[in-house]
């Protein structure tokens, strides 16, 4: 059910998973680190089993046709113009946008910053870059999670340490709750050269330079109550930080990992907000 395929843009080849017809409604959706387009596998099978057209692609350095070695050419300029080159190659004017921890930040720049490309937005786990940026000030224990972003920006030594010892740093970050036959992709993935700096550039490449608005596209934000990077303070101010139709949805019990620990119940919550639209 699922097509693995290429995309061509002006900034590469982006590698892709895919399902359903080629005149279905599309639906995008954007994967975080330190993981792949197939953390999408069971949303991108569904989608394209109800009539959606569902694509998950490896984003900028994750392709290897897509892997610059500038940590500068990882700015979230960079990032929100993939999604809209990616979709313009695609034959997409309007879509619907996903996406999932570091995908999900690039989603919420997305809409912010082409409000009229999309028709939906659904986030997971991250929340509004201003929520979360306040929160970081003002919440000390939303600062402690995020403090990590800082050290990997630092350092260029979090590569040798993250893939040591069979990659184990890397492995444990997926806190066993995801498969690890998936896992093991992730790493093989990561281990090529220049990979892993690339997907860590993401981190490096600086502060966006503008000032992200509040949100007018109806949006979905799924949080999870476990979740080890993004605590409660900012993923109750995502409400405010968005102005169109809203629904928050919280799962109990659930890591990080939402996509993959909880397939179902995102699937769900997420064709359901599509459905709405």
């Amino acid at each position: 059910m699922i097509d693995h395929i290429s995309i061509p843009t002006e900034a590469g080849s982006f590698d892709a998973i895919a399902a359903g017809p080629e005149d279905g409604r599309p639906v995008l959706l954007l994967h975080g680190f330190p993981e792949a387009a197939i953390e999408w596998e069971h949303q991108v099978a569904t989608l394209g089993v109800l009539g959606f057209r569902a694509v998950a692609p490896d984003q900028r350095g994750y392709s290897p046709g897509v892997r610059p070695e500038q940590a500068g050419d990882y700015s979230i300029d960079h990032l929100v113009g993939d999604v809209v080159t990616i979709t313009e190659a695609l034959g997409w004017p309007k879509f619907d946008l996903v996406g999932h921890d570091w995908g999900g930040a690039v989603a919420w720049w997305t809409a912010d910053a082409h409000p009229e490309r999309l028709r939906s937005l659904t986030v997971v786990s991250t929340p509004h870059p201003a929520a979360l940026a306040d929160a970081m000030k003002t919440d000390e224990d939303q600062y402690l999670r995020t403090r990590y972003m800082t050290e990997w920006r630092q350092t260029r030594v979090t590569e040798r340490r993250m893939l040591e010892n069979d990659a184990r740093a890397l492995r444990d970050m997926f806190e066993r709750r995801v498969s690890p036959s998936k896992v093991d992709d992730y790493v093989r993935r990561l281990a090529e050269p220049g990979a892993l700096t690339a997907a860590l550039n993401w981190y490096r490449a600086g502060r966006p330079g503008g000032k992200i608005g509040k949100i007018s596209v109806p949006t979905l934000y799924i949080w999870s109550t476990e979740d080890v990077s993004f605590g409660s303070t900012a993923a109750l101010d995502t409400a405010n930080q968005v102005t169109g139709p809203y629904r928050f949805e919280m799962l109990e019990d659930v890591t990080h990992w939402v996509p993959e620990e909880a397939p179902e119940a995102v699937t769900t919550l997420l064709v359901e907000h599509l459905n709405a639209r």
